[in-house]
């Protein structure tokens, strides 16, 4: 390994982007191809992921590339879920109890712009646009690319491949379709599906609703929830079966019914978004799916990273913290292995894999948490307890949505399994009705982390039994 190596980079989106500006700082060659246009001379959202949840794991990877400055200023803070309910006022439901715990809506685009300028900057990266990659030989460590404006086709050379082409990466299929070694695949689909809604600002360019949330309407089998934008506006997402239920998107298939739905359903915010309709049917409906694979790499010379290697759904706000997280632990390889590309990446990846698979797993329970659970009152309950211990004893107590989300040094497979036996510590106690909150609230921590230990003592025999 030495800075003399010439690097190859498939996709320059969010992770391929910090990938390549945190290589280019350490002194390697980079080239960054990027099959879209520039996204900063050309919109290229269509109507999709125009705004994320952006964390303290992602924050630590700014922090890492010098640039936590100027993220801060694409920032708005979120310090809690602004719940809708079907009847009564919408009320704010804390991410934490601690003042200083929040989480942030970012422009995908002007994040992704950021990076792109940061590392265009150094005279050892170049970027390419308007290439997509049609294939990897990693063997001969090769990759052919076609432009997509002359349809010219060229083969760029490497020492290593990078693939942060995200869930449907070419490096990925290369692996999958090539046989050399033993690779294993799966790609699963939520039965609902989402689109992207908008609502826009007022006539004088203010926020129409509450500007430091993020808004959800949960409604059981469907949900609506709502980022804001440095403009004034909100990205609204729709999260919706294809096929099942009264209203799907198979049968929301005119003005009239989509009308009727929100009516019905989401009065509120139908109230703020006279341009439904147009969004509706200018937008498209997309899938959501989790990508699991093995091995990331393939001897020392290619390596799938970001939704490239573990795409997830979105329902944590974790997909692109994840993957600035993968650049960080990543770089962390880099420096322990200095010497050898494929013993780092090797232990990257034995490394990173479990939390990964981890978080992929919380995505989907929180799909359920967020379109059913924060509804119901015994989950507004546990809510209220945790929000008061972490208030009361911010150094002992941290819920699993904390853990998960303002605890970067504690890996996602621990908040995991930590988070799973607290939770189900505290809904069982309160089922019994053994704790509210008018008990002592030293006492109740006491309870609960006993019977958390207690849980989790108990999954560890019985995993050690089934070995």
């Amino acid at each position: 390994m030495t800075n003399s190596d010439n690097i190859l980079i498939i996709g320059a989106g969010l992770c391929g982007s910090l990938l390549g500006l945190r290589l280019g700082q350490r002194g390697y060659n980079v080239t960054l191809v990027e099959s879209r246009p520039d996204l900063r001379t050309t919109d290229i959202s269509a109507g999709r992921s125009i705004n994320l949840a952006f964390s303290d794991r992602g924050i630590k990877a700014m922090n890492m590339v010098g640039l936590q400055s100027k993220v801060e200023e694409l920032c708005i803070p979120m310090n809690g879920r602004m719940i809708h309910p079907t009847t009564g006022e919408p009320f704010l439901s804390p991410y934490s109890g601690r003042e200083d715990e929040y989480i942030n809506s970012i422009s995908r685009g002007g994040l992704n712009a950021l990076l792109l300028t940061e590392a265009e900057a150094l005279d050892n990266v170049t970027i390419v646009f308007n290439e997509p990659c049609t294939h990897v030989d990693f063997e001969n460590k090769t990759a052919t690319f076609k432009n997509a404006i002359t349809k010219e086709e060229t083969i760029k050379t490497a020492d290593i491949i990078f693939g942060t082409d995200g869930a449907g990466s070419v490096l990925r299929k290369s692996y999958f379709l090539e046989r050399k070694f033993l690779f294993s695949f799966s790609q699963n689909y939520l039965t609902h599906g989402y689109k992207e809604l908008c609502i826009l600002p007022a006539n004088d360019g203010s926020f129409k609703t509450y500007k430091n949330a993020l808004h959800i309407w949960p409604r059981g089998d469907f949900m609506l929830i709502a980022l804001p934008n440095l403009d004034g506006s909100f990205t609204v997402t729709l999260f919706l079966s294809f096929e099942d239920g009264a209203y799907n998107f198979n049968n929301l298939n005119t003005p009239e019914i989509v009308t009727e739905f929100f009516t019905k359903e989401f009065p509120d915010a139908l109230a703020l978004m006279p341009n439904l309709i147009e969004d509706f049917f200018d937008n498209p409906t997309a899938a959501l799916g989790t990508v699991k694979c093995s091995p990331w790499h393939y001897k020392g010379n290619t390596l799938l990273m970001g939704d490239a290697a573990h795409a997830i759904v979105p329902f944590y706000g974790q997909g692109m913290n994840a993957s600035f997280e993968d650049v960080v632990e990543f770089d962390n390889f880099l420096d322990k292995h200095d010497g050898n590309w494929e013993t780092t990446f090797k232990n990257y990846e034995k490394s990173r894999k479990i939390d990964t698979d981890a978080i992929a797993d919380l995505a989907i329970d929180n799909f359920f948490e967020m379109r059913d659970h924060v509804a119901n009152p015994m989950f507004q309950e546990k809510r209220k307890i945790e929000m008061a211990l972490e208030n009361q004893f911010p150094s002992q107590y941290a819920s699993k949505y904390s853990m998960v989300t303002f605890n970067e040094d504690m890996g996602y497979n621990e908040a995991m399994v930590t988070g799973r036996a607290q939770d189900k510590a505290i809904l069982n106690m309160i089922a019994d009705k053994e704790i509210d909150l008018n008990s002592d609230l030293k006492s109740i921590l006491n309870q609960i982390l006993e019977e958390t230990k207690e849980l989790l003592d108990e999954d560890r025999v019985a995993k050690t039994m089934n070995h």
